[in-house]
């Protein structure tokens, strides 16, 4: 019996496009006058350092910006720099340069499942402070009440098996009662290994039916016993 259900973001409720062609490159246009014009702030200077911390030396302002931006071209899920980015977008939603990207599918459903007692949560590369931007900003309103926790990279690495025990033991559900959707094989591979039941979202092409894990085109699809 599925009790809680663990849901990526990008290619799963959300559109691979917007991602990869709205929100990296805004956050890639605006990075530099962000960390300028921000660098003094708290919160910032901490993810600073620990952009420091993760290059390995003591970089100045305009290194690090450097840093960042060959980071986000080599596509890597750097911890701080998903922070940075999710303060970025922040701008961006409140400014009405764009809206969080949700299939209709994936609205209906995170609906409905909570409407019937379960227990939502999100668990994407992208820092939960991102991931909440994204979910309170649609056309379908603000999601983000549907939600009873989110997960990033701090929890661990996708494609770790260990990071989805580190989920089921902070959400207090076993393993087996938990549900896991991605569009990911690695990442539902590791959910597997963990013991969760999965799902694999197809978005775009066939589905196949003798894929390692239960494929999907939509999320009305899935079945929850």
């Amino acid at each position: 019996m599925i009790k809680a259900i663990v849901t990526d973001i990008e290619g799963t409720t959300s559109s691979l496009s917007f991602v990869k062609d709205v929100l990296f490159p805004y956050a890639r246009t605006h990075i530099a006058d962000y960390i300028r014009s921000h660098a003094h702030e708290p919160q910032v200077q901490t993810l600073l350092n620990d952009a420091r911390a993760e290059a390995g030396a003591e970089l100045t302002i305009e290194q690090l910006i450097t840093q960042f931006i060959q980071w986000i071209d080599e596509d890597k899920k750097v911890t701080p720099l998903k922070s940075l980015q999710g303060l970025i977008w922040e701008a961006g939603y409140r400014q009405g340069d764009f809206k969080g990207h949700i299939y209709p599918d994936a609205a209906e459903y995170l609906k409905t499942w909570k409407s019937q007692g379960l227990d939502l949560y999100v668990y994407s590369s992208g820092s939960v402070y991102a991931q909440k931007l994204l979910f309170a900003h649609t056309d379908y309103g603000d999601l983000t009440p549907l939600f009873s926790g989110y997960f990033d990279t701090h929890i661990g690495g996708k494609k770790e098996s260990q990071s989805y025990r580190n989920i089921a033991e902070k959400i207090a559900v076993p393993a087996e009662q938990l549900l896991f959707l991605s569009d990911i094989k690695e990442e539902l591979d590791a959910a597997h290994e963990a013991g969760f039941n999965t799902y694999w979202l197809i978005r775009d092409g066939a589905v196949d039916s003798q894929a390692a894990h239960r494929q999907v085109s939509e999320f009305g699809q899935i079945k929850l016993n």
